[in-house]
C-alpha cells in the first residue's frame, strides 16, 4: 500500500515578494510549512541575493509549473562597471578591475547587441549540469568551466537609471532560462570595462506581480491560520498563457479518466496546448483536435 503524503491537500499559487539573503528552495520549504501542504514547488529560481517575485505552486497548482516557467520574466536590476567577478555578481571575488568608464549613450547603444533572439553563455556559478555535476560545485573546486551557449529570447533591455559613472540600473523582459549575471558580464565585456551584478529585482513572472505578493514576515505571522489561505491564488492562474476551452460535465468526466473529451467552445488551433475547465476549475491539460481535448495533464480538485 501506497504510504499517504504529510499535510493537506491544499491547491493554488502563492506569489512571495522573496528578500535577499534566502534561497529559493529555502521559500518554498517555508511555504509548504506555512501551509501544512503535501506538496509544493516554484517556477523559476531566483538567486539567494536576488529580491523580487518567487511564485511557489501548492498541490494541483504544481502541474502548471512548466507554463509558468516558460512564460515572460521581468527583472531591474543593477550593474557595476569596472569590475568582474568569478561570480559575475558582488559575492564574488574580483578577478579583473578597469578605470573606464562609459558614458549613458554607449551603453544604450552596447545595450542593442542583447534584445531579440541572443546566445548566452551561463554563469560558471550557475545550476547548470556539466557531466552530471552542477557547475557551481565544480567552480568552487576550482574548475575552469568551457560551458555552452544557449538561445535567449530578449523582448527588451533599457537603461532606466545612472545614479553615478560606477553604476547603471537597466530593466529586462526575457523569456525562460536568462541569466542577468551573464547579461552584466557580457555588456562589460563589449563596453571594455568589465562589469557584474550588485542588485536584481524580479518585478514581474508570467501572470504574478512582486507588488502583489506576500513578505516572509507576513508568511510567519499568518502560517497555519485560515487567514493564509486567503492568499492563495486559483490553481488556473498558471495556465493564463494557453486557451481555455469549456467542457460539459460528461466531457469533464472522460477527461479526468484520461480520455479524449469534447470541448463546447475553443479559441484554440488544430495541434494547439489548451486546457479544459468546468465551471471555471482546471480539468485538463492537452491537446486539441477538432473539437477535442487529448489530455497529458488531468487535475484532481
Amino acid at each position: 500500500m501506497a504510504r499517504r503524503k504529510k499535510g493537506r491537500d491544499v491547491s493554488g499559487w502563492l506569489v512571495v515578494d522573496k528578500p535577499a539573503g534566502i534561497s529559493s528552495a529555502a521559500v518554498v520549504n517555508k511555504v509548504k510549512w506555512a501551509f501544512d501542504a503535501n506538496k509544493a514547488g516554484h517556477a523559476g529560481t531566483l538567486d539567494p541575493e536576488a529580491t523580487g517575485v518567487l511564485a511557489v505552486a501548492l498541490g494541483e497548482a504544481t502541474k502548471t509549473v512548466p507554463y509558468v516557467t516558460d512564460a515572460m520574466k521581468a527583472y531591474r536590476f543593477t550593474v557595476r562597471f569596472g569590475q568582474a567577478t568569478n561570480t559575475d555578481d558582488a559575492e564574488g571575488e574580483v578577478i579583473a578591475e578597469s578605470d573606464l568608464r562609459p558614458e549613458d549613450d554607449q551603453v544604450r547603444a552596447a545595450l542593442t547587441a542583447f534584445v531579440g533572439e541572443i546566445m548566452q553563455v551561463p554563469p560558471q556559478f550557475s545550476a547548470v549540469k556539466v557531466g552530471g555535476e552542477r557547475a557551481y560545485k565544480l567552480a568552487r573546486d576550482g574548475e575552469d568551466l568551457d560551458l555552452a551557449a544557449r538561445p535567449l529570447w530578449v523582448e527588451s533591455l533599457d537603461l532606466a537609471a545612472r545614479p553615478d559613472p560606477d553604476l547603471a540600473e537597466l530593466q529586462m523582459v526575457c523569456g525562460k532560462g536568462g541569466y542577468v549575471r551573464s547579461i552584466a558580464r557580457d555588456l562589460g565585456a563589449a563596453l571594455g570595462c568589465h562589469a557584474h551584478v550588485v542588485a536584481l529585482r524580479r518585478t514581474w513572472s508570467g501572470p504574478f506581480e512582486a507588488e502583489d505578493g506576500i513578505t516572509m514576515e507576513d508568511l510567519q505571522s499568518k502560517a497555519k491560520s485560515p487567514e493564509l489561505d486567503d492568499w492563495l491564488l486559483p490553481v488556473e492562474t498558471g495556465l493564463a498563457d494557453l486557451p481555455e476551452l469549456r467542457c460539459s460535465a460528461e466531457g469533464a468526466a472522460r477527461l479526468r479518466h484520461g480520455n479524449a473529451g469534447m470541448v463546447l467552445t475553443s479559441d484554440a488551433e488544430y495541434g494547439d496546448e489548451a486546457w479544459a475547465s468546468l465551471d471555471g476549475k482546471a480539468v485538463a491539460i492537452g491537446i486539441y483536435k477538432a473539437g477535442e481535448l487529448h489530455p497529458s495533464r488531468v487535475f484532481n480538485h
